[in-house]
C-alpha cells in the first residue's frame, strides 16, 4: 500500500486548518482585513521530499471572525477531529487522517497575534510504507483593508 495519497492529502490539510471560532466567547485577536497565509512543510525520513510551500490570500471581515462557520480547520475525508480549545489568543487542537491503510496523527498550535498568526503543525504518519513525520509552519498576516 502506498502512503502517497495520504501524503497528497496531509499537504492539502495542512495549510487550510481550522477550527470553529464561535466557540470563543470574544472575537479571536485577528484583525479583520486582507490576509496571506504561507505555510511549509518539512518532511523528516529517508525519502527524499523538498519542502513544500503554499501561500494563499484572504479576506477577513469582523462578520467572518464572530460567524460559527468560520474557522481555520477544515476536516478532509478520512479525517476526524479529535479535540481542540480555541481562546482569544490561539488555538491547539488534534486529529487523525486516515486512507488507503495509513494514518496520520496531527498536533497544532496557532498563535491569533492581531496583525499577524502563527503556528506549527506535527505530522507523524504511519503507513505500510514505514512511519513519516512532516512539520508545517504556518505564518499569516494582514495585508491590509480588503
Amino acid at each position: 500500500m502506498s502512503f502517497r495519497p495520504l501524503f497528497a492529502s496531509l499537504l492539502l490539510v495542512t495549510p487550510l486548518l481550522t477550527t470553529p471560532l464561535a466557540a470563543v466567547a470574544a472575537a479571536p485577536n485577528i484583525v479583520p482585513g486582507e490576509w496571506e497565509f504561507t505555510s511549509t512543510t518539512a518532511v523528516a525520513g529517508d525519502l527524499p521530499i523538498p519542502d513544500q510551500t503554499e501561500t494563499t490570500r484572504e479576506c477577513i471581515a469582523q462578520g467572518d471572525l464572530e460567524d460559527e462557520s468560520f474557522s481555520f480547520i477544515e476536516e478532509e475525508e478520512g479525517c476526524e477531529l479529535l479535540d481542540h480549545e480555541v481562546t482569544v489568543d490561539g488555538m491547539d487542537y488534534r486529529m487523525v487522517c486516515r486512507a488507503e491503510g495509513g494514518e496520520a496523527s496531527i498536533v497544532g498550535r496557532m498563535d491569533f497575534l492581531g496583525e499577524r498568526v502563527e503556528g506549527n503543525v506535527d505530522i507523524l504518519v504511519d503507513s505500510a510504507a514505514g512511519e513519516l513525520s512532516m512539520t508545517t509552519a504556518v505564518e499569516g498576516r494582514r495585508l491590509g483593508d480588503c
